[in-house]
């Protein structure tokens, strides 16, 4: 019997076995075509430990992606995809580069308000050591840390006591330009000067000596390092006592300056209020040829210059405490609000 055929050790009554298709065969089976890897070779659940594919259609009934949207990692790198994310940067960039803009005016009219600003040379009258269309840079804070010396070169406001005329533009355009271009040093107030400050208050101020120099509380200067050259220390006599919180100014080009010895029938004889000192011109930035550092001569460092007990310590104007407070909490919100932004933006760019 074939029953008895096998319990004897016979041959079996079926014929050997064929040989399996290896895992790595596509298998035709009825009814769902092509059974097939998936690319990266990872097994999943299913015949053979390997998932069954139907022809376009992924586990979970996901579409298949083709094969060159594989990163042989088993993941999509969709075709196209970095092109997208530039593309959206690219928009990102042009839709906040006016806040960038905004932002970077409103911090440079902060600094210029405050901190520095640049000016631009008109005249002849401080030849040479500042030429015409030279440009220099203020310091504005310098006068909240120390008090004006003899021999700075400053910038300041002739409204009122220089300049009678009528007052500027008040349109807020107007304004707004002249702003602007205060930023670059391109002003054309014509009541905003430069010279350099001879006198302090107290001090007596007085011309000439038997050798025609400038005297300061009847010490002589020695002007010829920053004199124009062949320029007289001056062609017209005076003696003036500087009032208190004013300056006598003067210009290095003696010859073509309207100073403070051309307005001495002006309110103040000739003086200018310490309040309306803009700042310290301290260097040069153009052009690149001339830059430099606008430094104090010699000539005012003698000792005897402070003989006069009429100039007092804190006599010139100062606004100490509320400026630099203003000046820190104006320029940190802005920054403040940038690099809060930045950092969102580097956050969200993370990879997770």
């Amino acid at each position: 019997m074939s029953g008895s055929g096998a319990r004897d050790g016979g041959s079996p009554p079926w014929g050997p076995a064929e040989p399996v298709p290896g895992l790595d065969d596509t298998q035709a089976m009825p009814g769902l075509g092509a059974a097939r890897r998936p690319p990266g070779g990872r097994p999943a659940e299913g015949f053979g430990g390997d998932a069954m594919f139907q022809p376009g259609s992924a586990p979970g009934g996901d579409e298949d992606p083709p094969a060159d949207q594989w990163d042989g990692k088993g993941s999509k790198d969709v075709k196209g995809s970095k092109d997208v994310k530039g593309s959206r940067r690219r928009h990102s960039f042009w839709r906040e580069l006016p806040v960038l803009i905004v932002i970077a005016l409103v911090l440079a009219l902060v600094i210029k308000s405050f901190v520095v600003q640049a000016f631009w040379i008109p005249s002849g009258s401080m030849e040479n050591t500042l030429q015409v269309n030279d440009r220099v840079l203020i310091n504005k804070l310098v006068y909240h840390l120390r008090p004006i010396h003899r021999g700075d070169i400053i910038v300041f406001d002739g409204t009122g006591s220089w300049n009678f005329g009528p007052p500027a533009d008040s349109n807020i355009f107007s304004k707004a330009a002249s702003e602007l271009e205060g930023i670059v040093g391109i002003s054309h107030d014509s009541a905003i000067y430069i010279k350099r400050v001879i006198g302090l208050p107290g001090d007596h101020v007085a011309c000439c000596t038997a050798s025609g120099q400038v005297t300061v509380n009847g010490v002589p200067l020695a002007e010829s390092s920053y004199l124009y050259p062949g320029n007289q220390p001056s062609t017209q006599k005076f003696s003036v006592t500087v009032q208190s919180g004013r300056l006598w100014v003067m210009g290095d080009h003696r010859g073509v300056s309207y100073d403070s010895r051309g307005h001495e029938g002006d309110p103040g004889g000739g003086t200018i209020p310490e309040s309306g000192v803009i700042g310290r011109a301290f260097v040069i930035i153009w052009p690149p040829s001339r830059a430099g550092v606008l430094n104090i001569p010699a000539t005012f460092e003698q000792p005897q210059l402070n003989a006069s007990t009429a100039n007092a310590a804190g006599a010139t104007a100062t606004v100490t405490g509320a400026l630099p407070a203003a000046l820190g909490f104006v320029g940190a919100v802005p920054l403040t609000w940038l690099q809060r932004r930045l950092r969102r933006r580097w956050s969200a760019g993370k990879p997770r």
